[in-house]
């Protein structure tokens, strides 16, 4: 006798999007697999006394999504500090960042719990933290400085990070603390006159104005990093964010952090509500190869929530910086005092040294992903990756390839490279945005998602928490600002779940509605297919594993 079913979700619009893309009325799930799939009536067959029975009055049920870039402790900062993603202008972040110095303040030393850092000064739980401005969207574009935050506060130590984590702001008291530190960490700036320290923007009398970008920004994510208590607050909090938005698995890059400790605690306890795959920065090569863990170790089943990523690194930085790497001068650079001070970007990571990087990981056989932005960054990625033995073989991956060059993209699909891409990003191409004001004409030949699925190269869509949203990315990718690169429906949908599950090696078990498939669901109020706005169909449940981790009342 054929066992009964856990949960049943019935009287649904079901879409495989498998190849092709099957629909059907209901689905059966047991012990977090996918037992059956087909009409209501053969899979109510697998109703028993203790199946949860759940009623989908005609609502879509699709493969539970895939975020394959994400930085999810951020998510929890946003959600526990200052979101500066919601300001309209610099005076409305400064007045959020005052609103968090009034609750430090209150609190006698923050929300930093057992430390807000893991190696900072000692006293980091004072800190006044913002995060996710975009200049950009302002109607006076321009970065936070010194003197918007050392009017949220003189005595306390306060940093704005912009929306893409390659430049932030601080303030006088942060300049002062690691004025010694930041030059060792190789901080580049964002403006031709910045002080010989390196410590930021020079203004016109020759200081700093508190506006660092690249290294400097990494000394303050190390004086800022969560010691364990917060950082498993953090991801509680940002797990029901994605959670609540479909999200059922996230690749996580993760550098000099409690986060795999935490996440492995949580799985431990079973409070875990989606699967991490996490791409540890190059940094932690040698202590992986040491205790012998491995790209896919932990990945041997759907009950396996946690699983070794690849090796990540940089090369370049971002547009919004004008720190990523082009061969062409940035559209603003020239006379401008806030332009870097290379006119084609800056390398984070040089072709040589990347070059020995992807060489070392890839012969101790792991996954290399790699952060290129600017057209002569993946141009670099894609010649490292053409040295190694089969690259295809091994999924190594480019992240956010924002600029890539006809050349670029066929020599993605020749080498079997997945893009790993971030359709939110989209929101910079309109003319006026971000991108036209960096690249002029070649906003247009950004994100070239057409292009790169035409050619075969395997897609992965992400969020980089920018912000972190499904729906929305799939809004951005079928309406593309330049329609020739728009995808369909359905292919976006399937970057955000088989393509993201191949990226990480789980297209067996993932990205897919099937029998024998792990039982990760997301049930849409609308169908995606039907609607003028894709990003604000709600979420009507998401299903991690066979169990119920979100449910809208």
């Amino acid at each position: 006798m054929t066992a009964a079913a856990d949960l049943v979700l019935t009287n649904a619009e079901v879409h495989t999007l498998g190849s092709p893309d099957e629909t059907h009325e209901a689905v059966a799930v047991r012990d977090g697999e996918v037992v059956r799939v087909g009409r209501a009536f053969d899979v109510e067959l697998l109703v028993g006394v203790e199946t949860r029975v759940v009623d989908c009055e005609g609502r879509v049920v699709l493969p539970g999504f895939i975020d394959a870039h994400t930085h999810l402790p951020m998510v929890g900062r946003s959600l526990v500090h200052a979101d500066l993603s919601t300001a309209d202008s610099a005076a409305e972040a400064v007045e959020l960042l005052r609103e968090r110095a009034a609750e430090v303040e209150a609190d006698d030393g923050g929300a930093g719990g057992d430390g807000a850092s893991g190696g900072g000064t000692g006293d980091e739980t004072d800190w006044v933290l913002g995060y996710g401005y975009d200049e950009s969207t302002w109607d006076e574009s321009r970065y936070l400085t010194r003197d918007d935050l050392d009017a949220v506060s003189e005595s306390l130590p306060v940093v704005a990070f912009r929306e893409d984590l390659h430049t932030a702001g601080v303030n006088s008291v942060v300049l002062d603390r690691y004025a010694d530190e930041m030059p060792d960490a190789g901080v580049q700036t964002a403006g031709r006159d910045a002080v010989s320290e390196g410590v930021g923007d020079g203004d016109a009398a020759g200081e700093p104005t508190g506006v660092v970008v690249e290294g400097a920004v990494d000394v303050l994510r190390e004086a800022t990093e969560p010691g364990r208590e917060e950082m498993a607050a953090l991801v509680r909090a940002a797990q029901s964010y994605a959670t609540a938005r479909g999200v059922t698995g996230v690749h996580d890059m993760v550098r000099g952090s409690r986060a795999p400790e935490v996440y492995r605690d949580l799985d431990e306890a079973g409070e875990l509500d989606l699967r991490v795959r996490i791409n540890y920065w190059s940094d932690h090569l040698d202590a992986l190869r040491e205790v012998g863990l491995r790209t896919n170790h932990g990945g041997g089943s759907h009950r396996d929530l946690v699983t070794v990523g690849a090796i990540k690194t940089f090369t370049d930085g971002s547009f919004g910086g004008r720190t990523a790497k082009l061969t062409e001068p940035y559209a603003d650079a020239a006379g401008d005092p806030a332009a870097a001070d290379d006119e084609t970007g800056q390398w984070v990571v040089d072709p040589e040294e990347l070059r020995e990087l992807v060489a070392d990981a890839d012969e101790s056989s792991y996954q290399l992903t790699a952060h290129a932005i600017g057209d002569a960054a993946i141009d670099a990625v894609l010649a490292a990756y053409e040295e190694t033995d089969d690259p295809g073989s091994a999924r190594h991956r480019v992240e956010h390839v924002e600029l890539a060059s006809d050349e670029a993209i066929e020599r993605f699909a020749e080498l079997g490279v997945v893009a790993s891409v971030q359709p939110n990003f989209l929101k910079w191409a309109d003319e006026g945005g971000l991108y036209d004001a960096r690249l002029g004409e070649r906003r247009l030949r950004t994100n070239r998602y057409r292009d790169l699925l035409d050619a075969g190269v395997d897609l992965a869509f992400g969020s980089d928490c920018m912000p972190l949203g499904p729906l929305l990315g799939v809004d951005l990718a079928t309406d593309h600002p330049n329609p020739d690169q728009s995808l369909t429906v359905t292919e976006a949908l399937r970057a955000y779940t088989s393509g993201a599950a191949y990226a990480g090696f789980d297209e067996d078990r993932l990205g897919t509605v099937a029998a024998g498939t792990a039982a990760d669901l997301v049930v849409l109020d609308e169908s995606p297919w039907e609607t003028d706005s894709i990003r604000d169909v709600a979420v009507s449940m998401t299903v991690v594993d066979g169990r119920v981790v979100f449910e809208r009342d």
